[in-house]
C-alpha cells in the first residue's frame, strides 16, 4: 500500500533510529522530531505503518517498533564500506552504500557492516567472488574464525585466523593457495565474518 508523504519519512526515522541505535523511538521522541505536539497524531500515522505493513508492533513492551523489510521480515540497513580481497590482499575501499540484512543477521547494529569479496581464496568455506560478507567489528579475533585484516597498515584480506605465539597466520580456505605468515604487530583484525550474502 503507498505511504503519504508524512507516513515514508516517520517510516525512515524509525527505521535509521532502529539501525542507529538498537532499539526504537517513543512516539513522543518521533513526535518531537517531526515538531508534532499530538503523541495522538503519531500514534495515528505509526497505526497506519502497521496495518500497511511496513512497521510491525509488539504490544507488551515498549519501545516495540520493527521496520518491515519488503519480503515480511524486519530489516536492519548497514554500511557497504567497499571490497576486500579473498587472495592476495588489497586496499579496502570505501563506498557510499547501504545494504538491509535480515534483522536476524545482525546482533549489534552499529558494529556491523558489509564487505563485498574479490577471488577465490575462501573458496572451500563456500565464500565466492562477488558475495557480500556480513562483518561484526571486533579487534580480537578466536583461532578459527574468518576474519577481515589489515596486513601492514593498509591492504585488506579475508582469511581465518590463528596465532601462534609472536606470529599470526592468515590461512586461505583453498588448497592450491598458502597462508601469509606475519608478526602479530603486522595484523589488524577489523571484524569477525558472521554472515554471508549471494545474489544469484
Amino acid at each position: 500500500m503507498a505511504l503519504t508523504r508524512r507516513q515514508r519519512e516517520i517510516f525512515e526515522f524509525v527505521r535509521d533510529f532502529v539501525a542507529e541505535r538498537g532499539y526504537s523511538p517513543s512516539l513522543e521522541e518521533i513526535g518531537e522530531h517531526f515538531g508534532l505536539s499530538s503523541v495522538a497524531t503519531v500514534h495515528k500515522h505509526v497505526s497506519h505503518l502497521v496495518e500497511k505493513g511496513h512497521l510491525r508492533k509488539s504490544w507488551n513492551r515498549s519501545r516495540s517498533l520493527e521496520p518491515v523489510g519488503e519480503e515480511g521480515s524486519a530489516s536492519v540497513e548497514v554500511p557497504l564500506l567497499g571490497v576486500v580481497a579473498a587472495g592476495a590482499p588489497i586496499e579496502a575501499i570505501e563506498v557510499p552504500e547501504r545494504i538491509a540484512l535480515p534483522a536476524e543477521m545482525v546482533s549489534r547494529r552499529a558494529e556491523t557492516f558489509v564487505l563485498r569479496v574479490r577471488g577465490d581464496s575462501m573458496i572451500e568455506e563456500q565464500i565466492r567472488d562477488g558475495d557480500c560478507v556480513v562483518v561484526e567489528r571486533r579487534q580480537e579475533a578466536r583461532n578459527g574464525e574468518t576474519v577481515v585484516a589489515l596486513v601492514g597498515g593498509s591492504e585488506a584480506t579475508l582469511k581465518k585466523f590463528f596465532r601462534k605465539g609472536a606470529r599470526v597466520v592468515l590461512e586461505p580456505a583453498n588448497q592450491a593457495l598458502r597462508p601469509i605468515e606475519v608478526p602479530a604487530s603486522e595484523v589488524e583484525v577489523q571484524g569477525v565474518v558472521r554472515g554471508l550474502l549471494r545474489q544469484y
